[in-house]
């Protein structure tokens, strides 16, 4: 079947992804001795952290599907890190580049915790754990697609060799009102990756390649099939010591048409972020 070859596919390409890794030489940690400090030295002060960011892409993709169609996004967002406790929110908003789409602009507003497990550890794990409320600020709140979406988002930095970072992020979303008719749009999406920071010697920071497979679990409607892969590769330019540049091209090789009609994607992230 053609699903099942485009599976077929994803897992060598996914595979291919780990090859041209390599291995690499796992240096130990320099364990350095213990500062001495003064008895009245107190503790350094955690303090507010506040980050803008400014996103430009040329389609704008979430979970396999073409929001915005043909259209670019741009999206603002300011996000408040609350004194390092790992607890924050992020409020965005996003809107279409060019005619049409009024109805899609919106604001999003997001509550989240992050948090490291078992440092120290070959098992040790990244968490981001966030609820996003959804308000399409266009329209009465009973007759647009107003939703709630949670995202548990893992990985594991130290248990793969040769610097490969495999991760799991799951969605999931449903109306924030109990209308029947926007009973659809409840469903999952479950997104299986691995990434690896590749050194080049001509950047200031390595580049991140990436490549995932999702399953998708009936959100939208889409079936609940295998239903796209995605491979990526982005970096970042300290352009300050505050200012951050971030670019990305992504390619997203569609499997399912309940997702996308369109078998090839090729979009690119551009991101400028400032923190205070």
């Amino acid at each position: 079947m053609k699903m099942k070859k485009g599976v077929s596919v994803i897992i060598v390409l996914l595979l291919s992804t780990a090859g041209f890794a390599g291995p690499q030489e796992n240096k130990p940690e320099v364990n350095k001795p213990a500062e001495i400090k003064p008895a009245e030295t107190q503790p350094a002060e955690r303090k507010l952290g506040l980050t803008y960011d400014i996103t430009y892409m040329s389609k704008y993709m979430t979970k396999g599907f073409e929001s915005y169609g043909q259209q670019g996004g741009l999206f603002n967002s300011i996000d408040v890190d609350l004194y390092g406790t790992g607890f924050g929110i992020n409020v965005t908003h996003r809107n279409a580049i060019g005619s049409g789409y009024v109805d899609k602009q919106r604001f999003d507003y997001t509550p989240y915790y992050k948090t490291k497990l078992f440092e120290g550890t070959p098992f040790a794990m990244n968490t981001d754990i966030s609820m996003t409320y959804k308000h399409y600020y266009g329209l009465a709140r009973d007759k647009s697609k107003t939703l709630y979406e949670w995202i548990f988002a893992f990985s594991w930095p130290k248990i793969m060799p040769g610097g490969l970072v495999p991760y799991y992020i799951a969605h999931y979303e449903y109306p924030a009102m109990s209308d029947f008719k926007y009973s659809y749009i409840t469903g999952w999406v479950h997104r299986f990756g691995l990434s690896y920071d590749l050194k080049v010697t001509e950047l200031p920071n390595p580049l991140q390649l990436s490549s995932e497979v999702a399953y998708t679990d009936g959100i939208e409607g889409a079936a609940h099939d295998w239903s796209y892969a995605t491979f990526g590769i982005s970096t970042k330019f300290n352009l300050t010591k505050n200012l951050t540049f971030v670019p990305g091209i992504y390619e997203q090789i569609t499997m399912d048409d309940s997702v996308s009609k369109r078998h090839d994607i090729t979009y690119c992230r551009l991101s400028m972020k400032y923190k205070f």
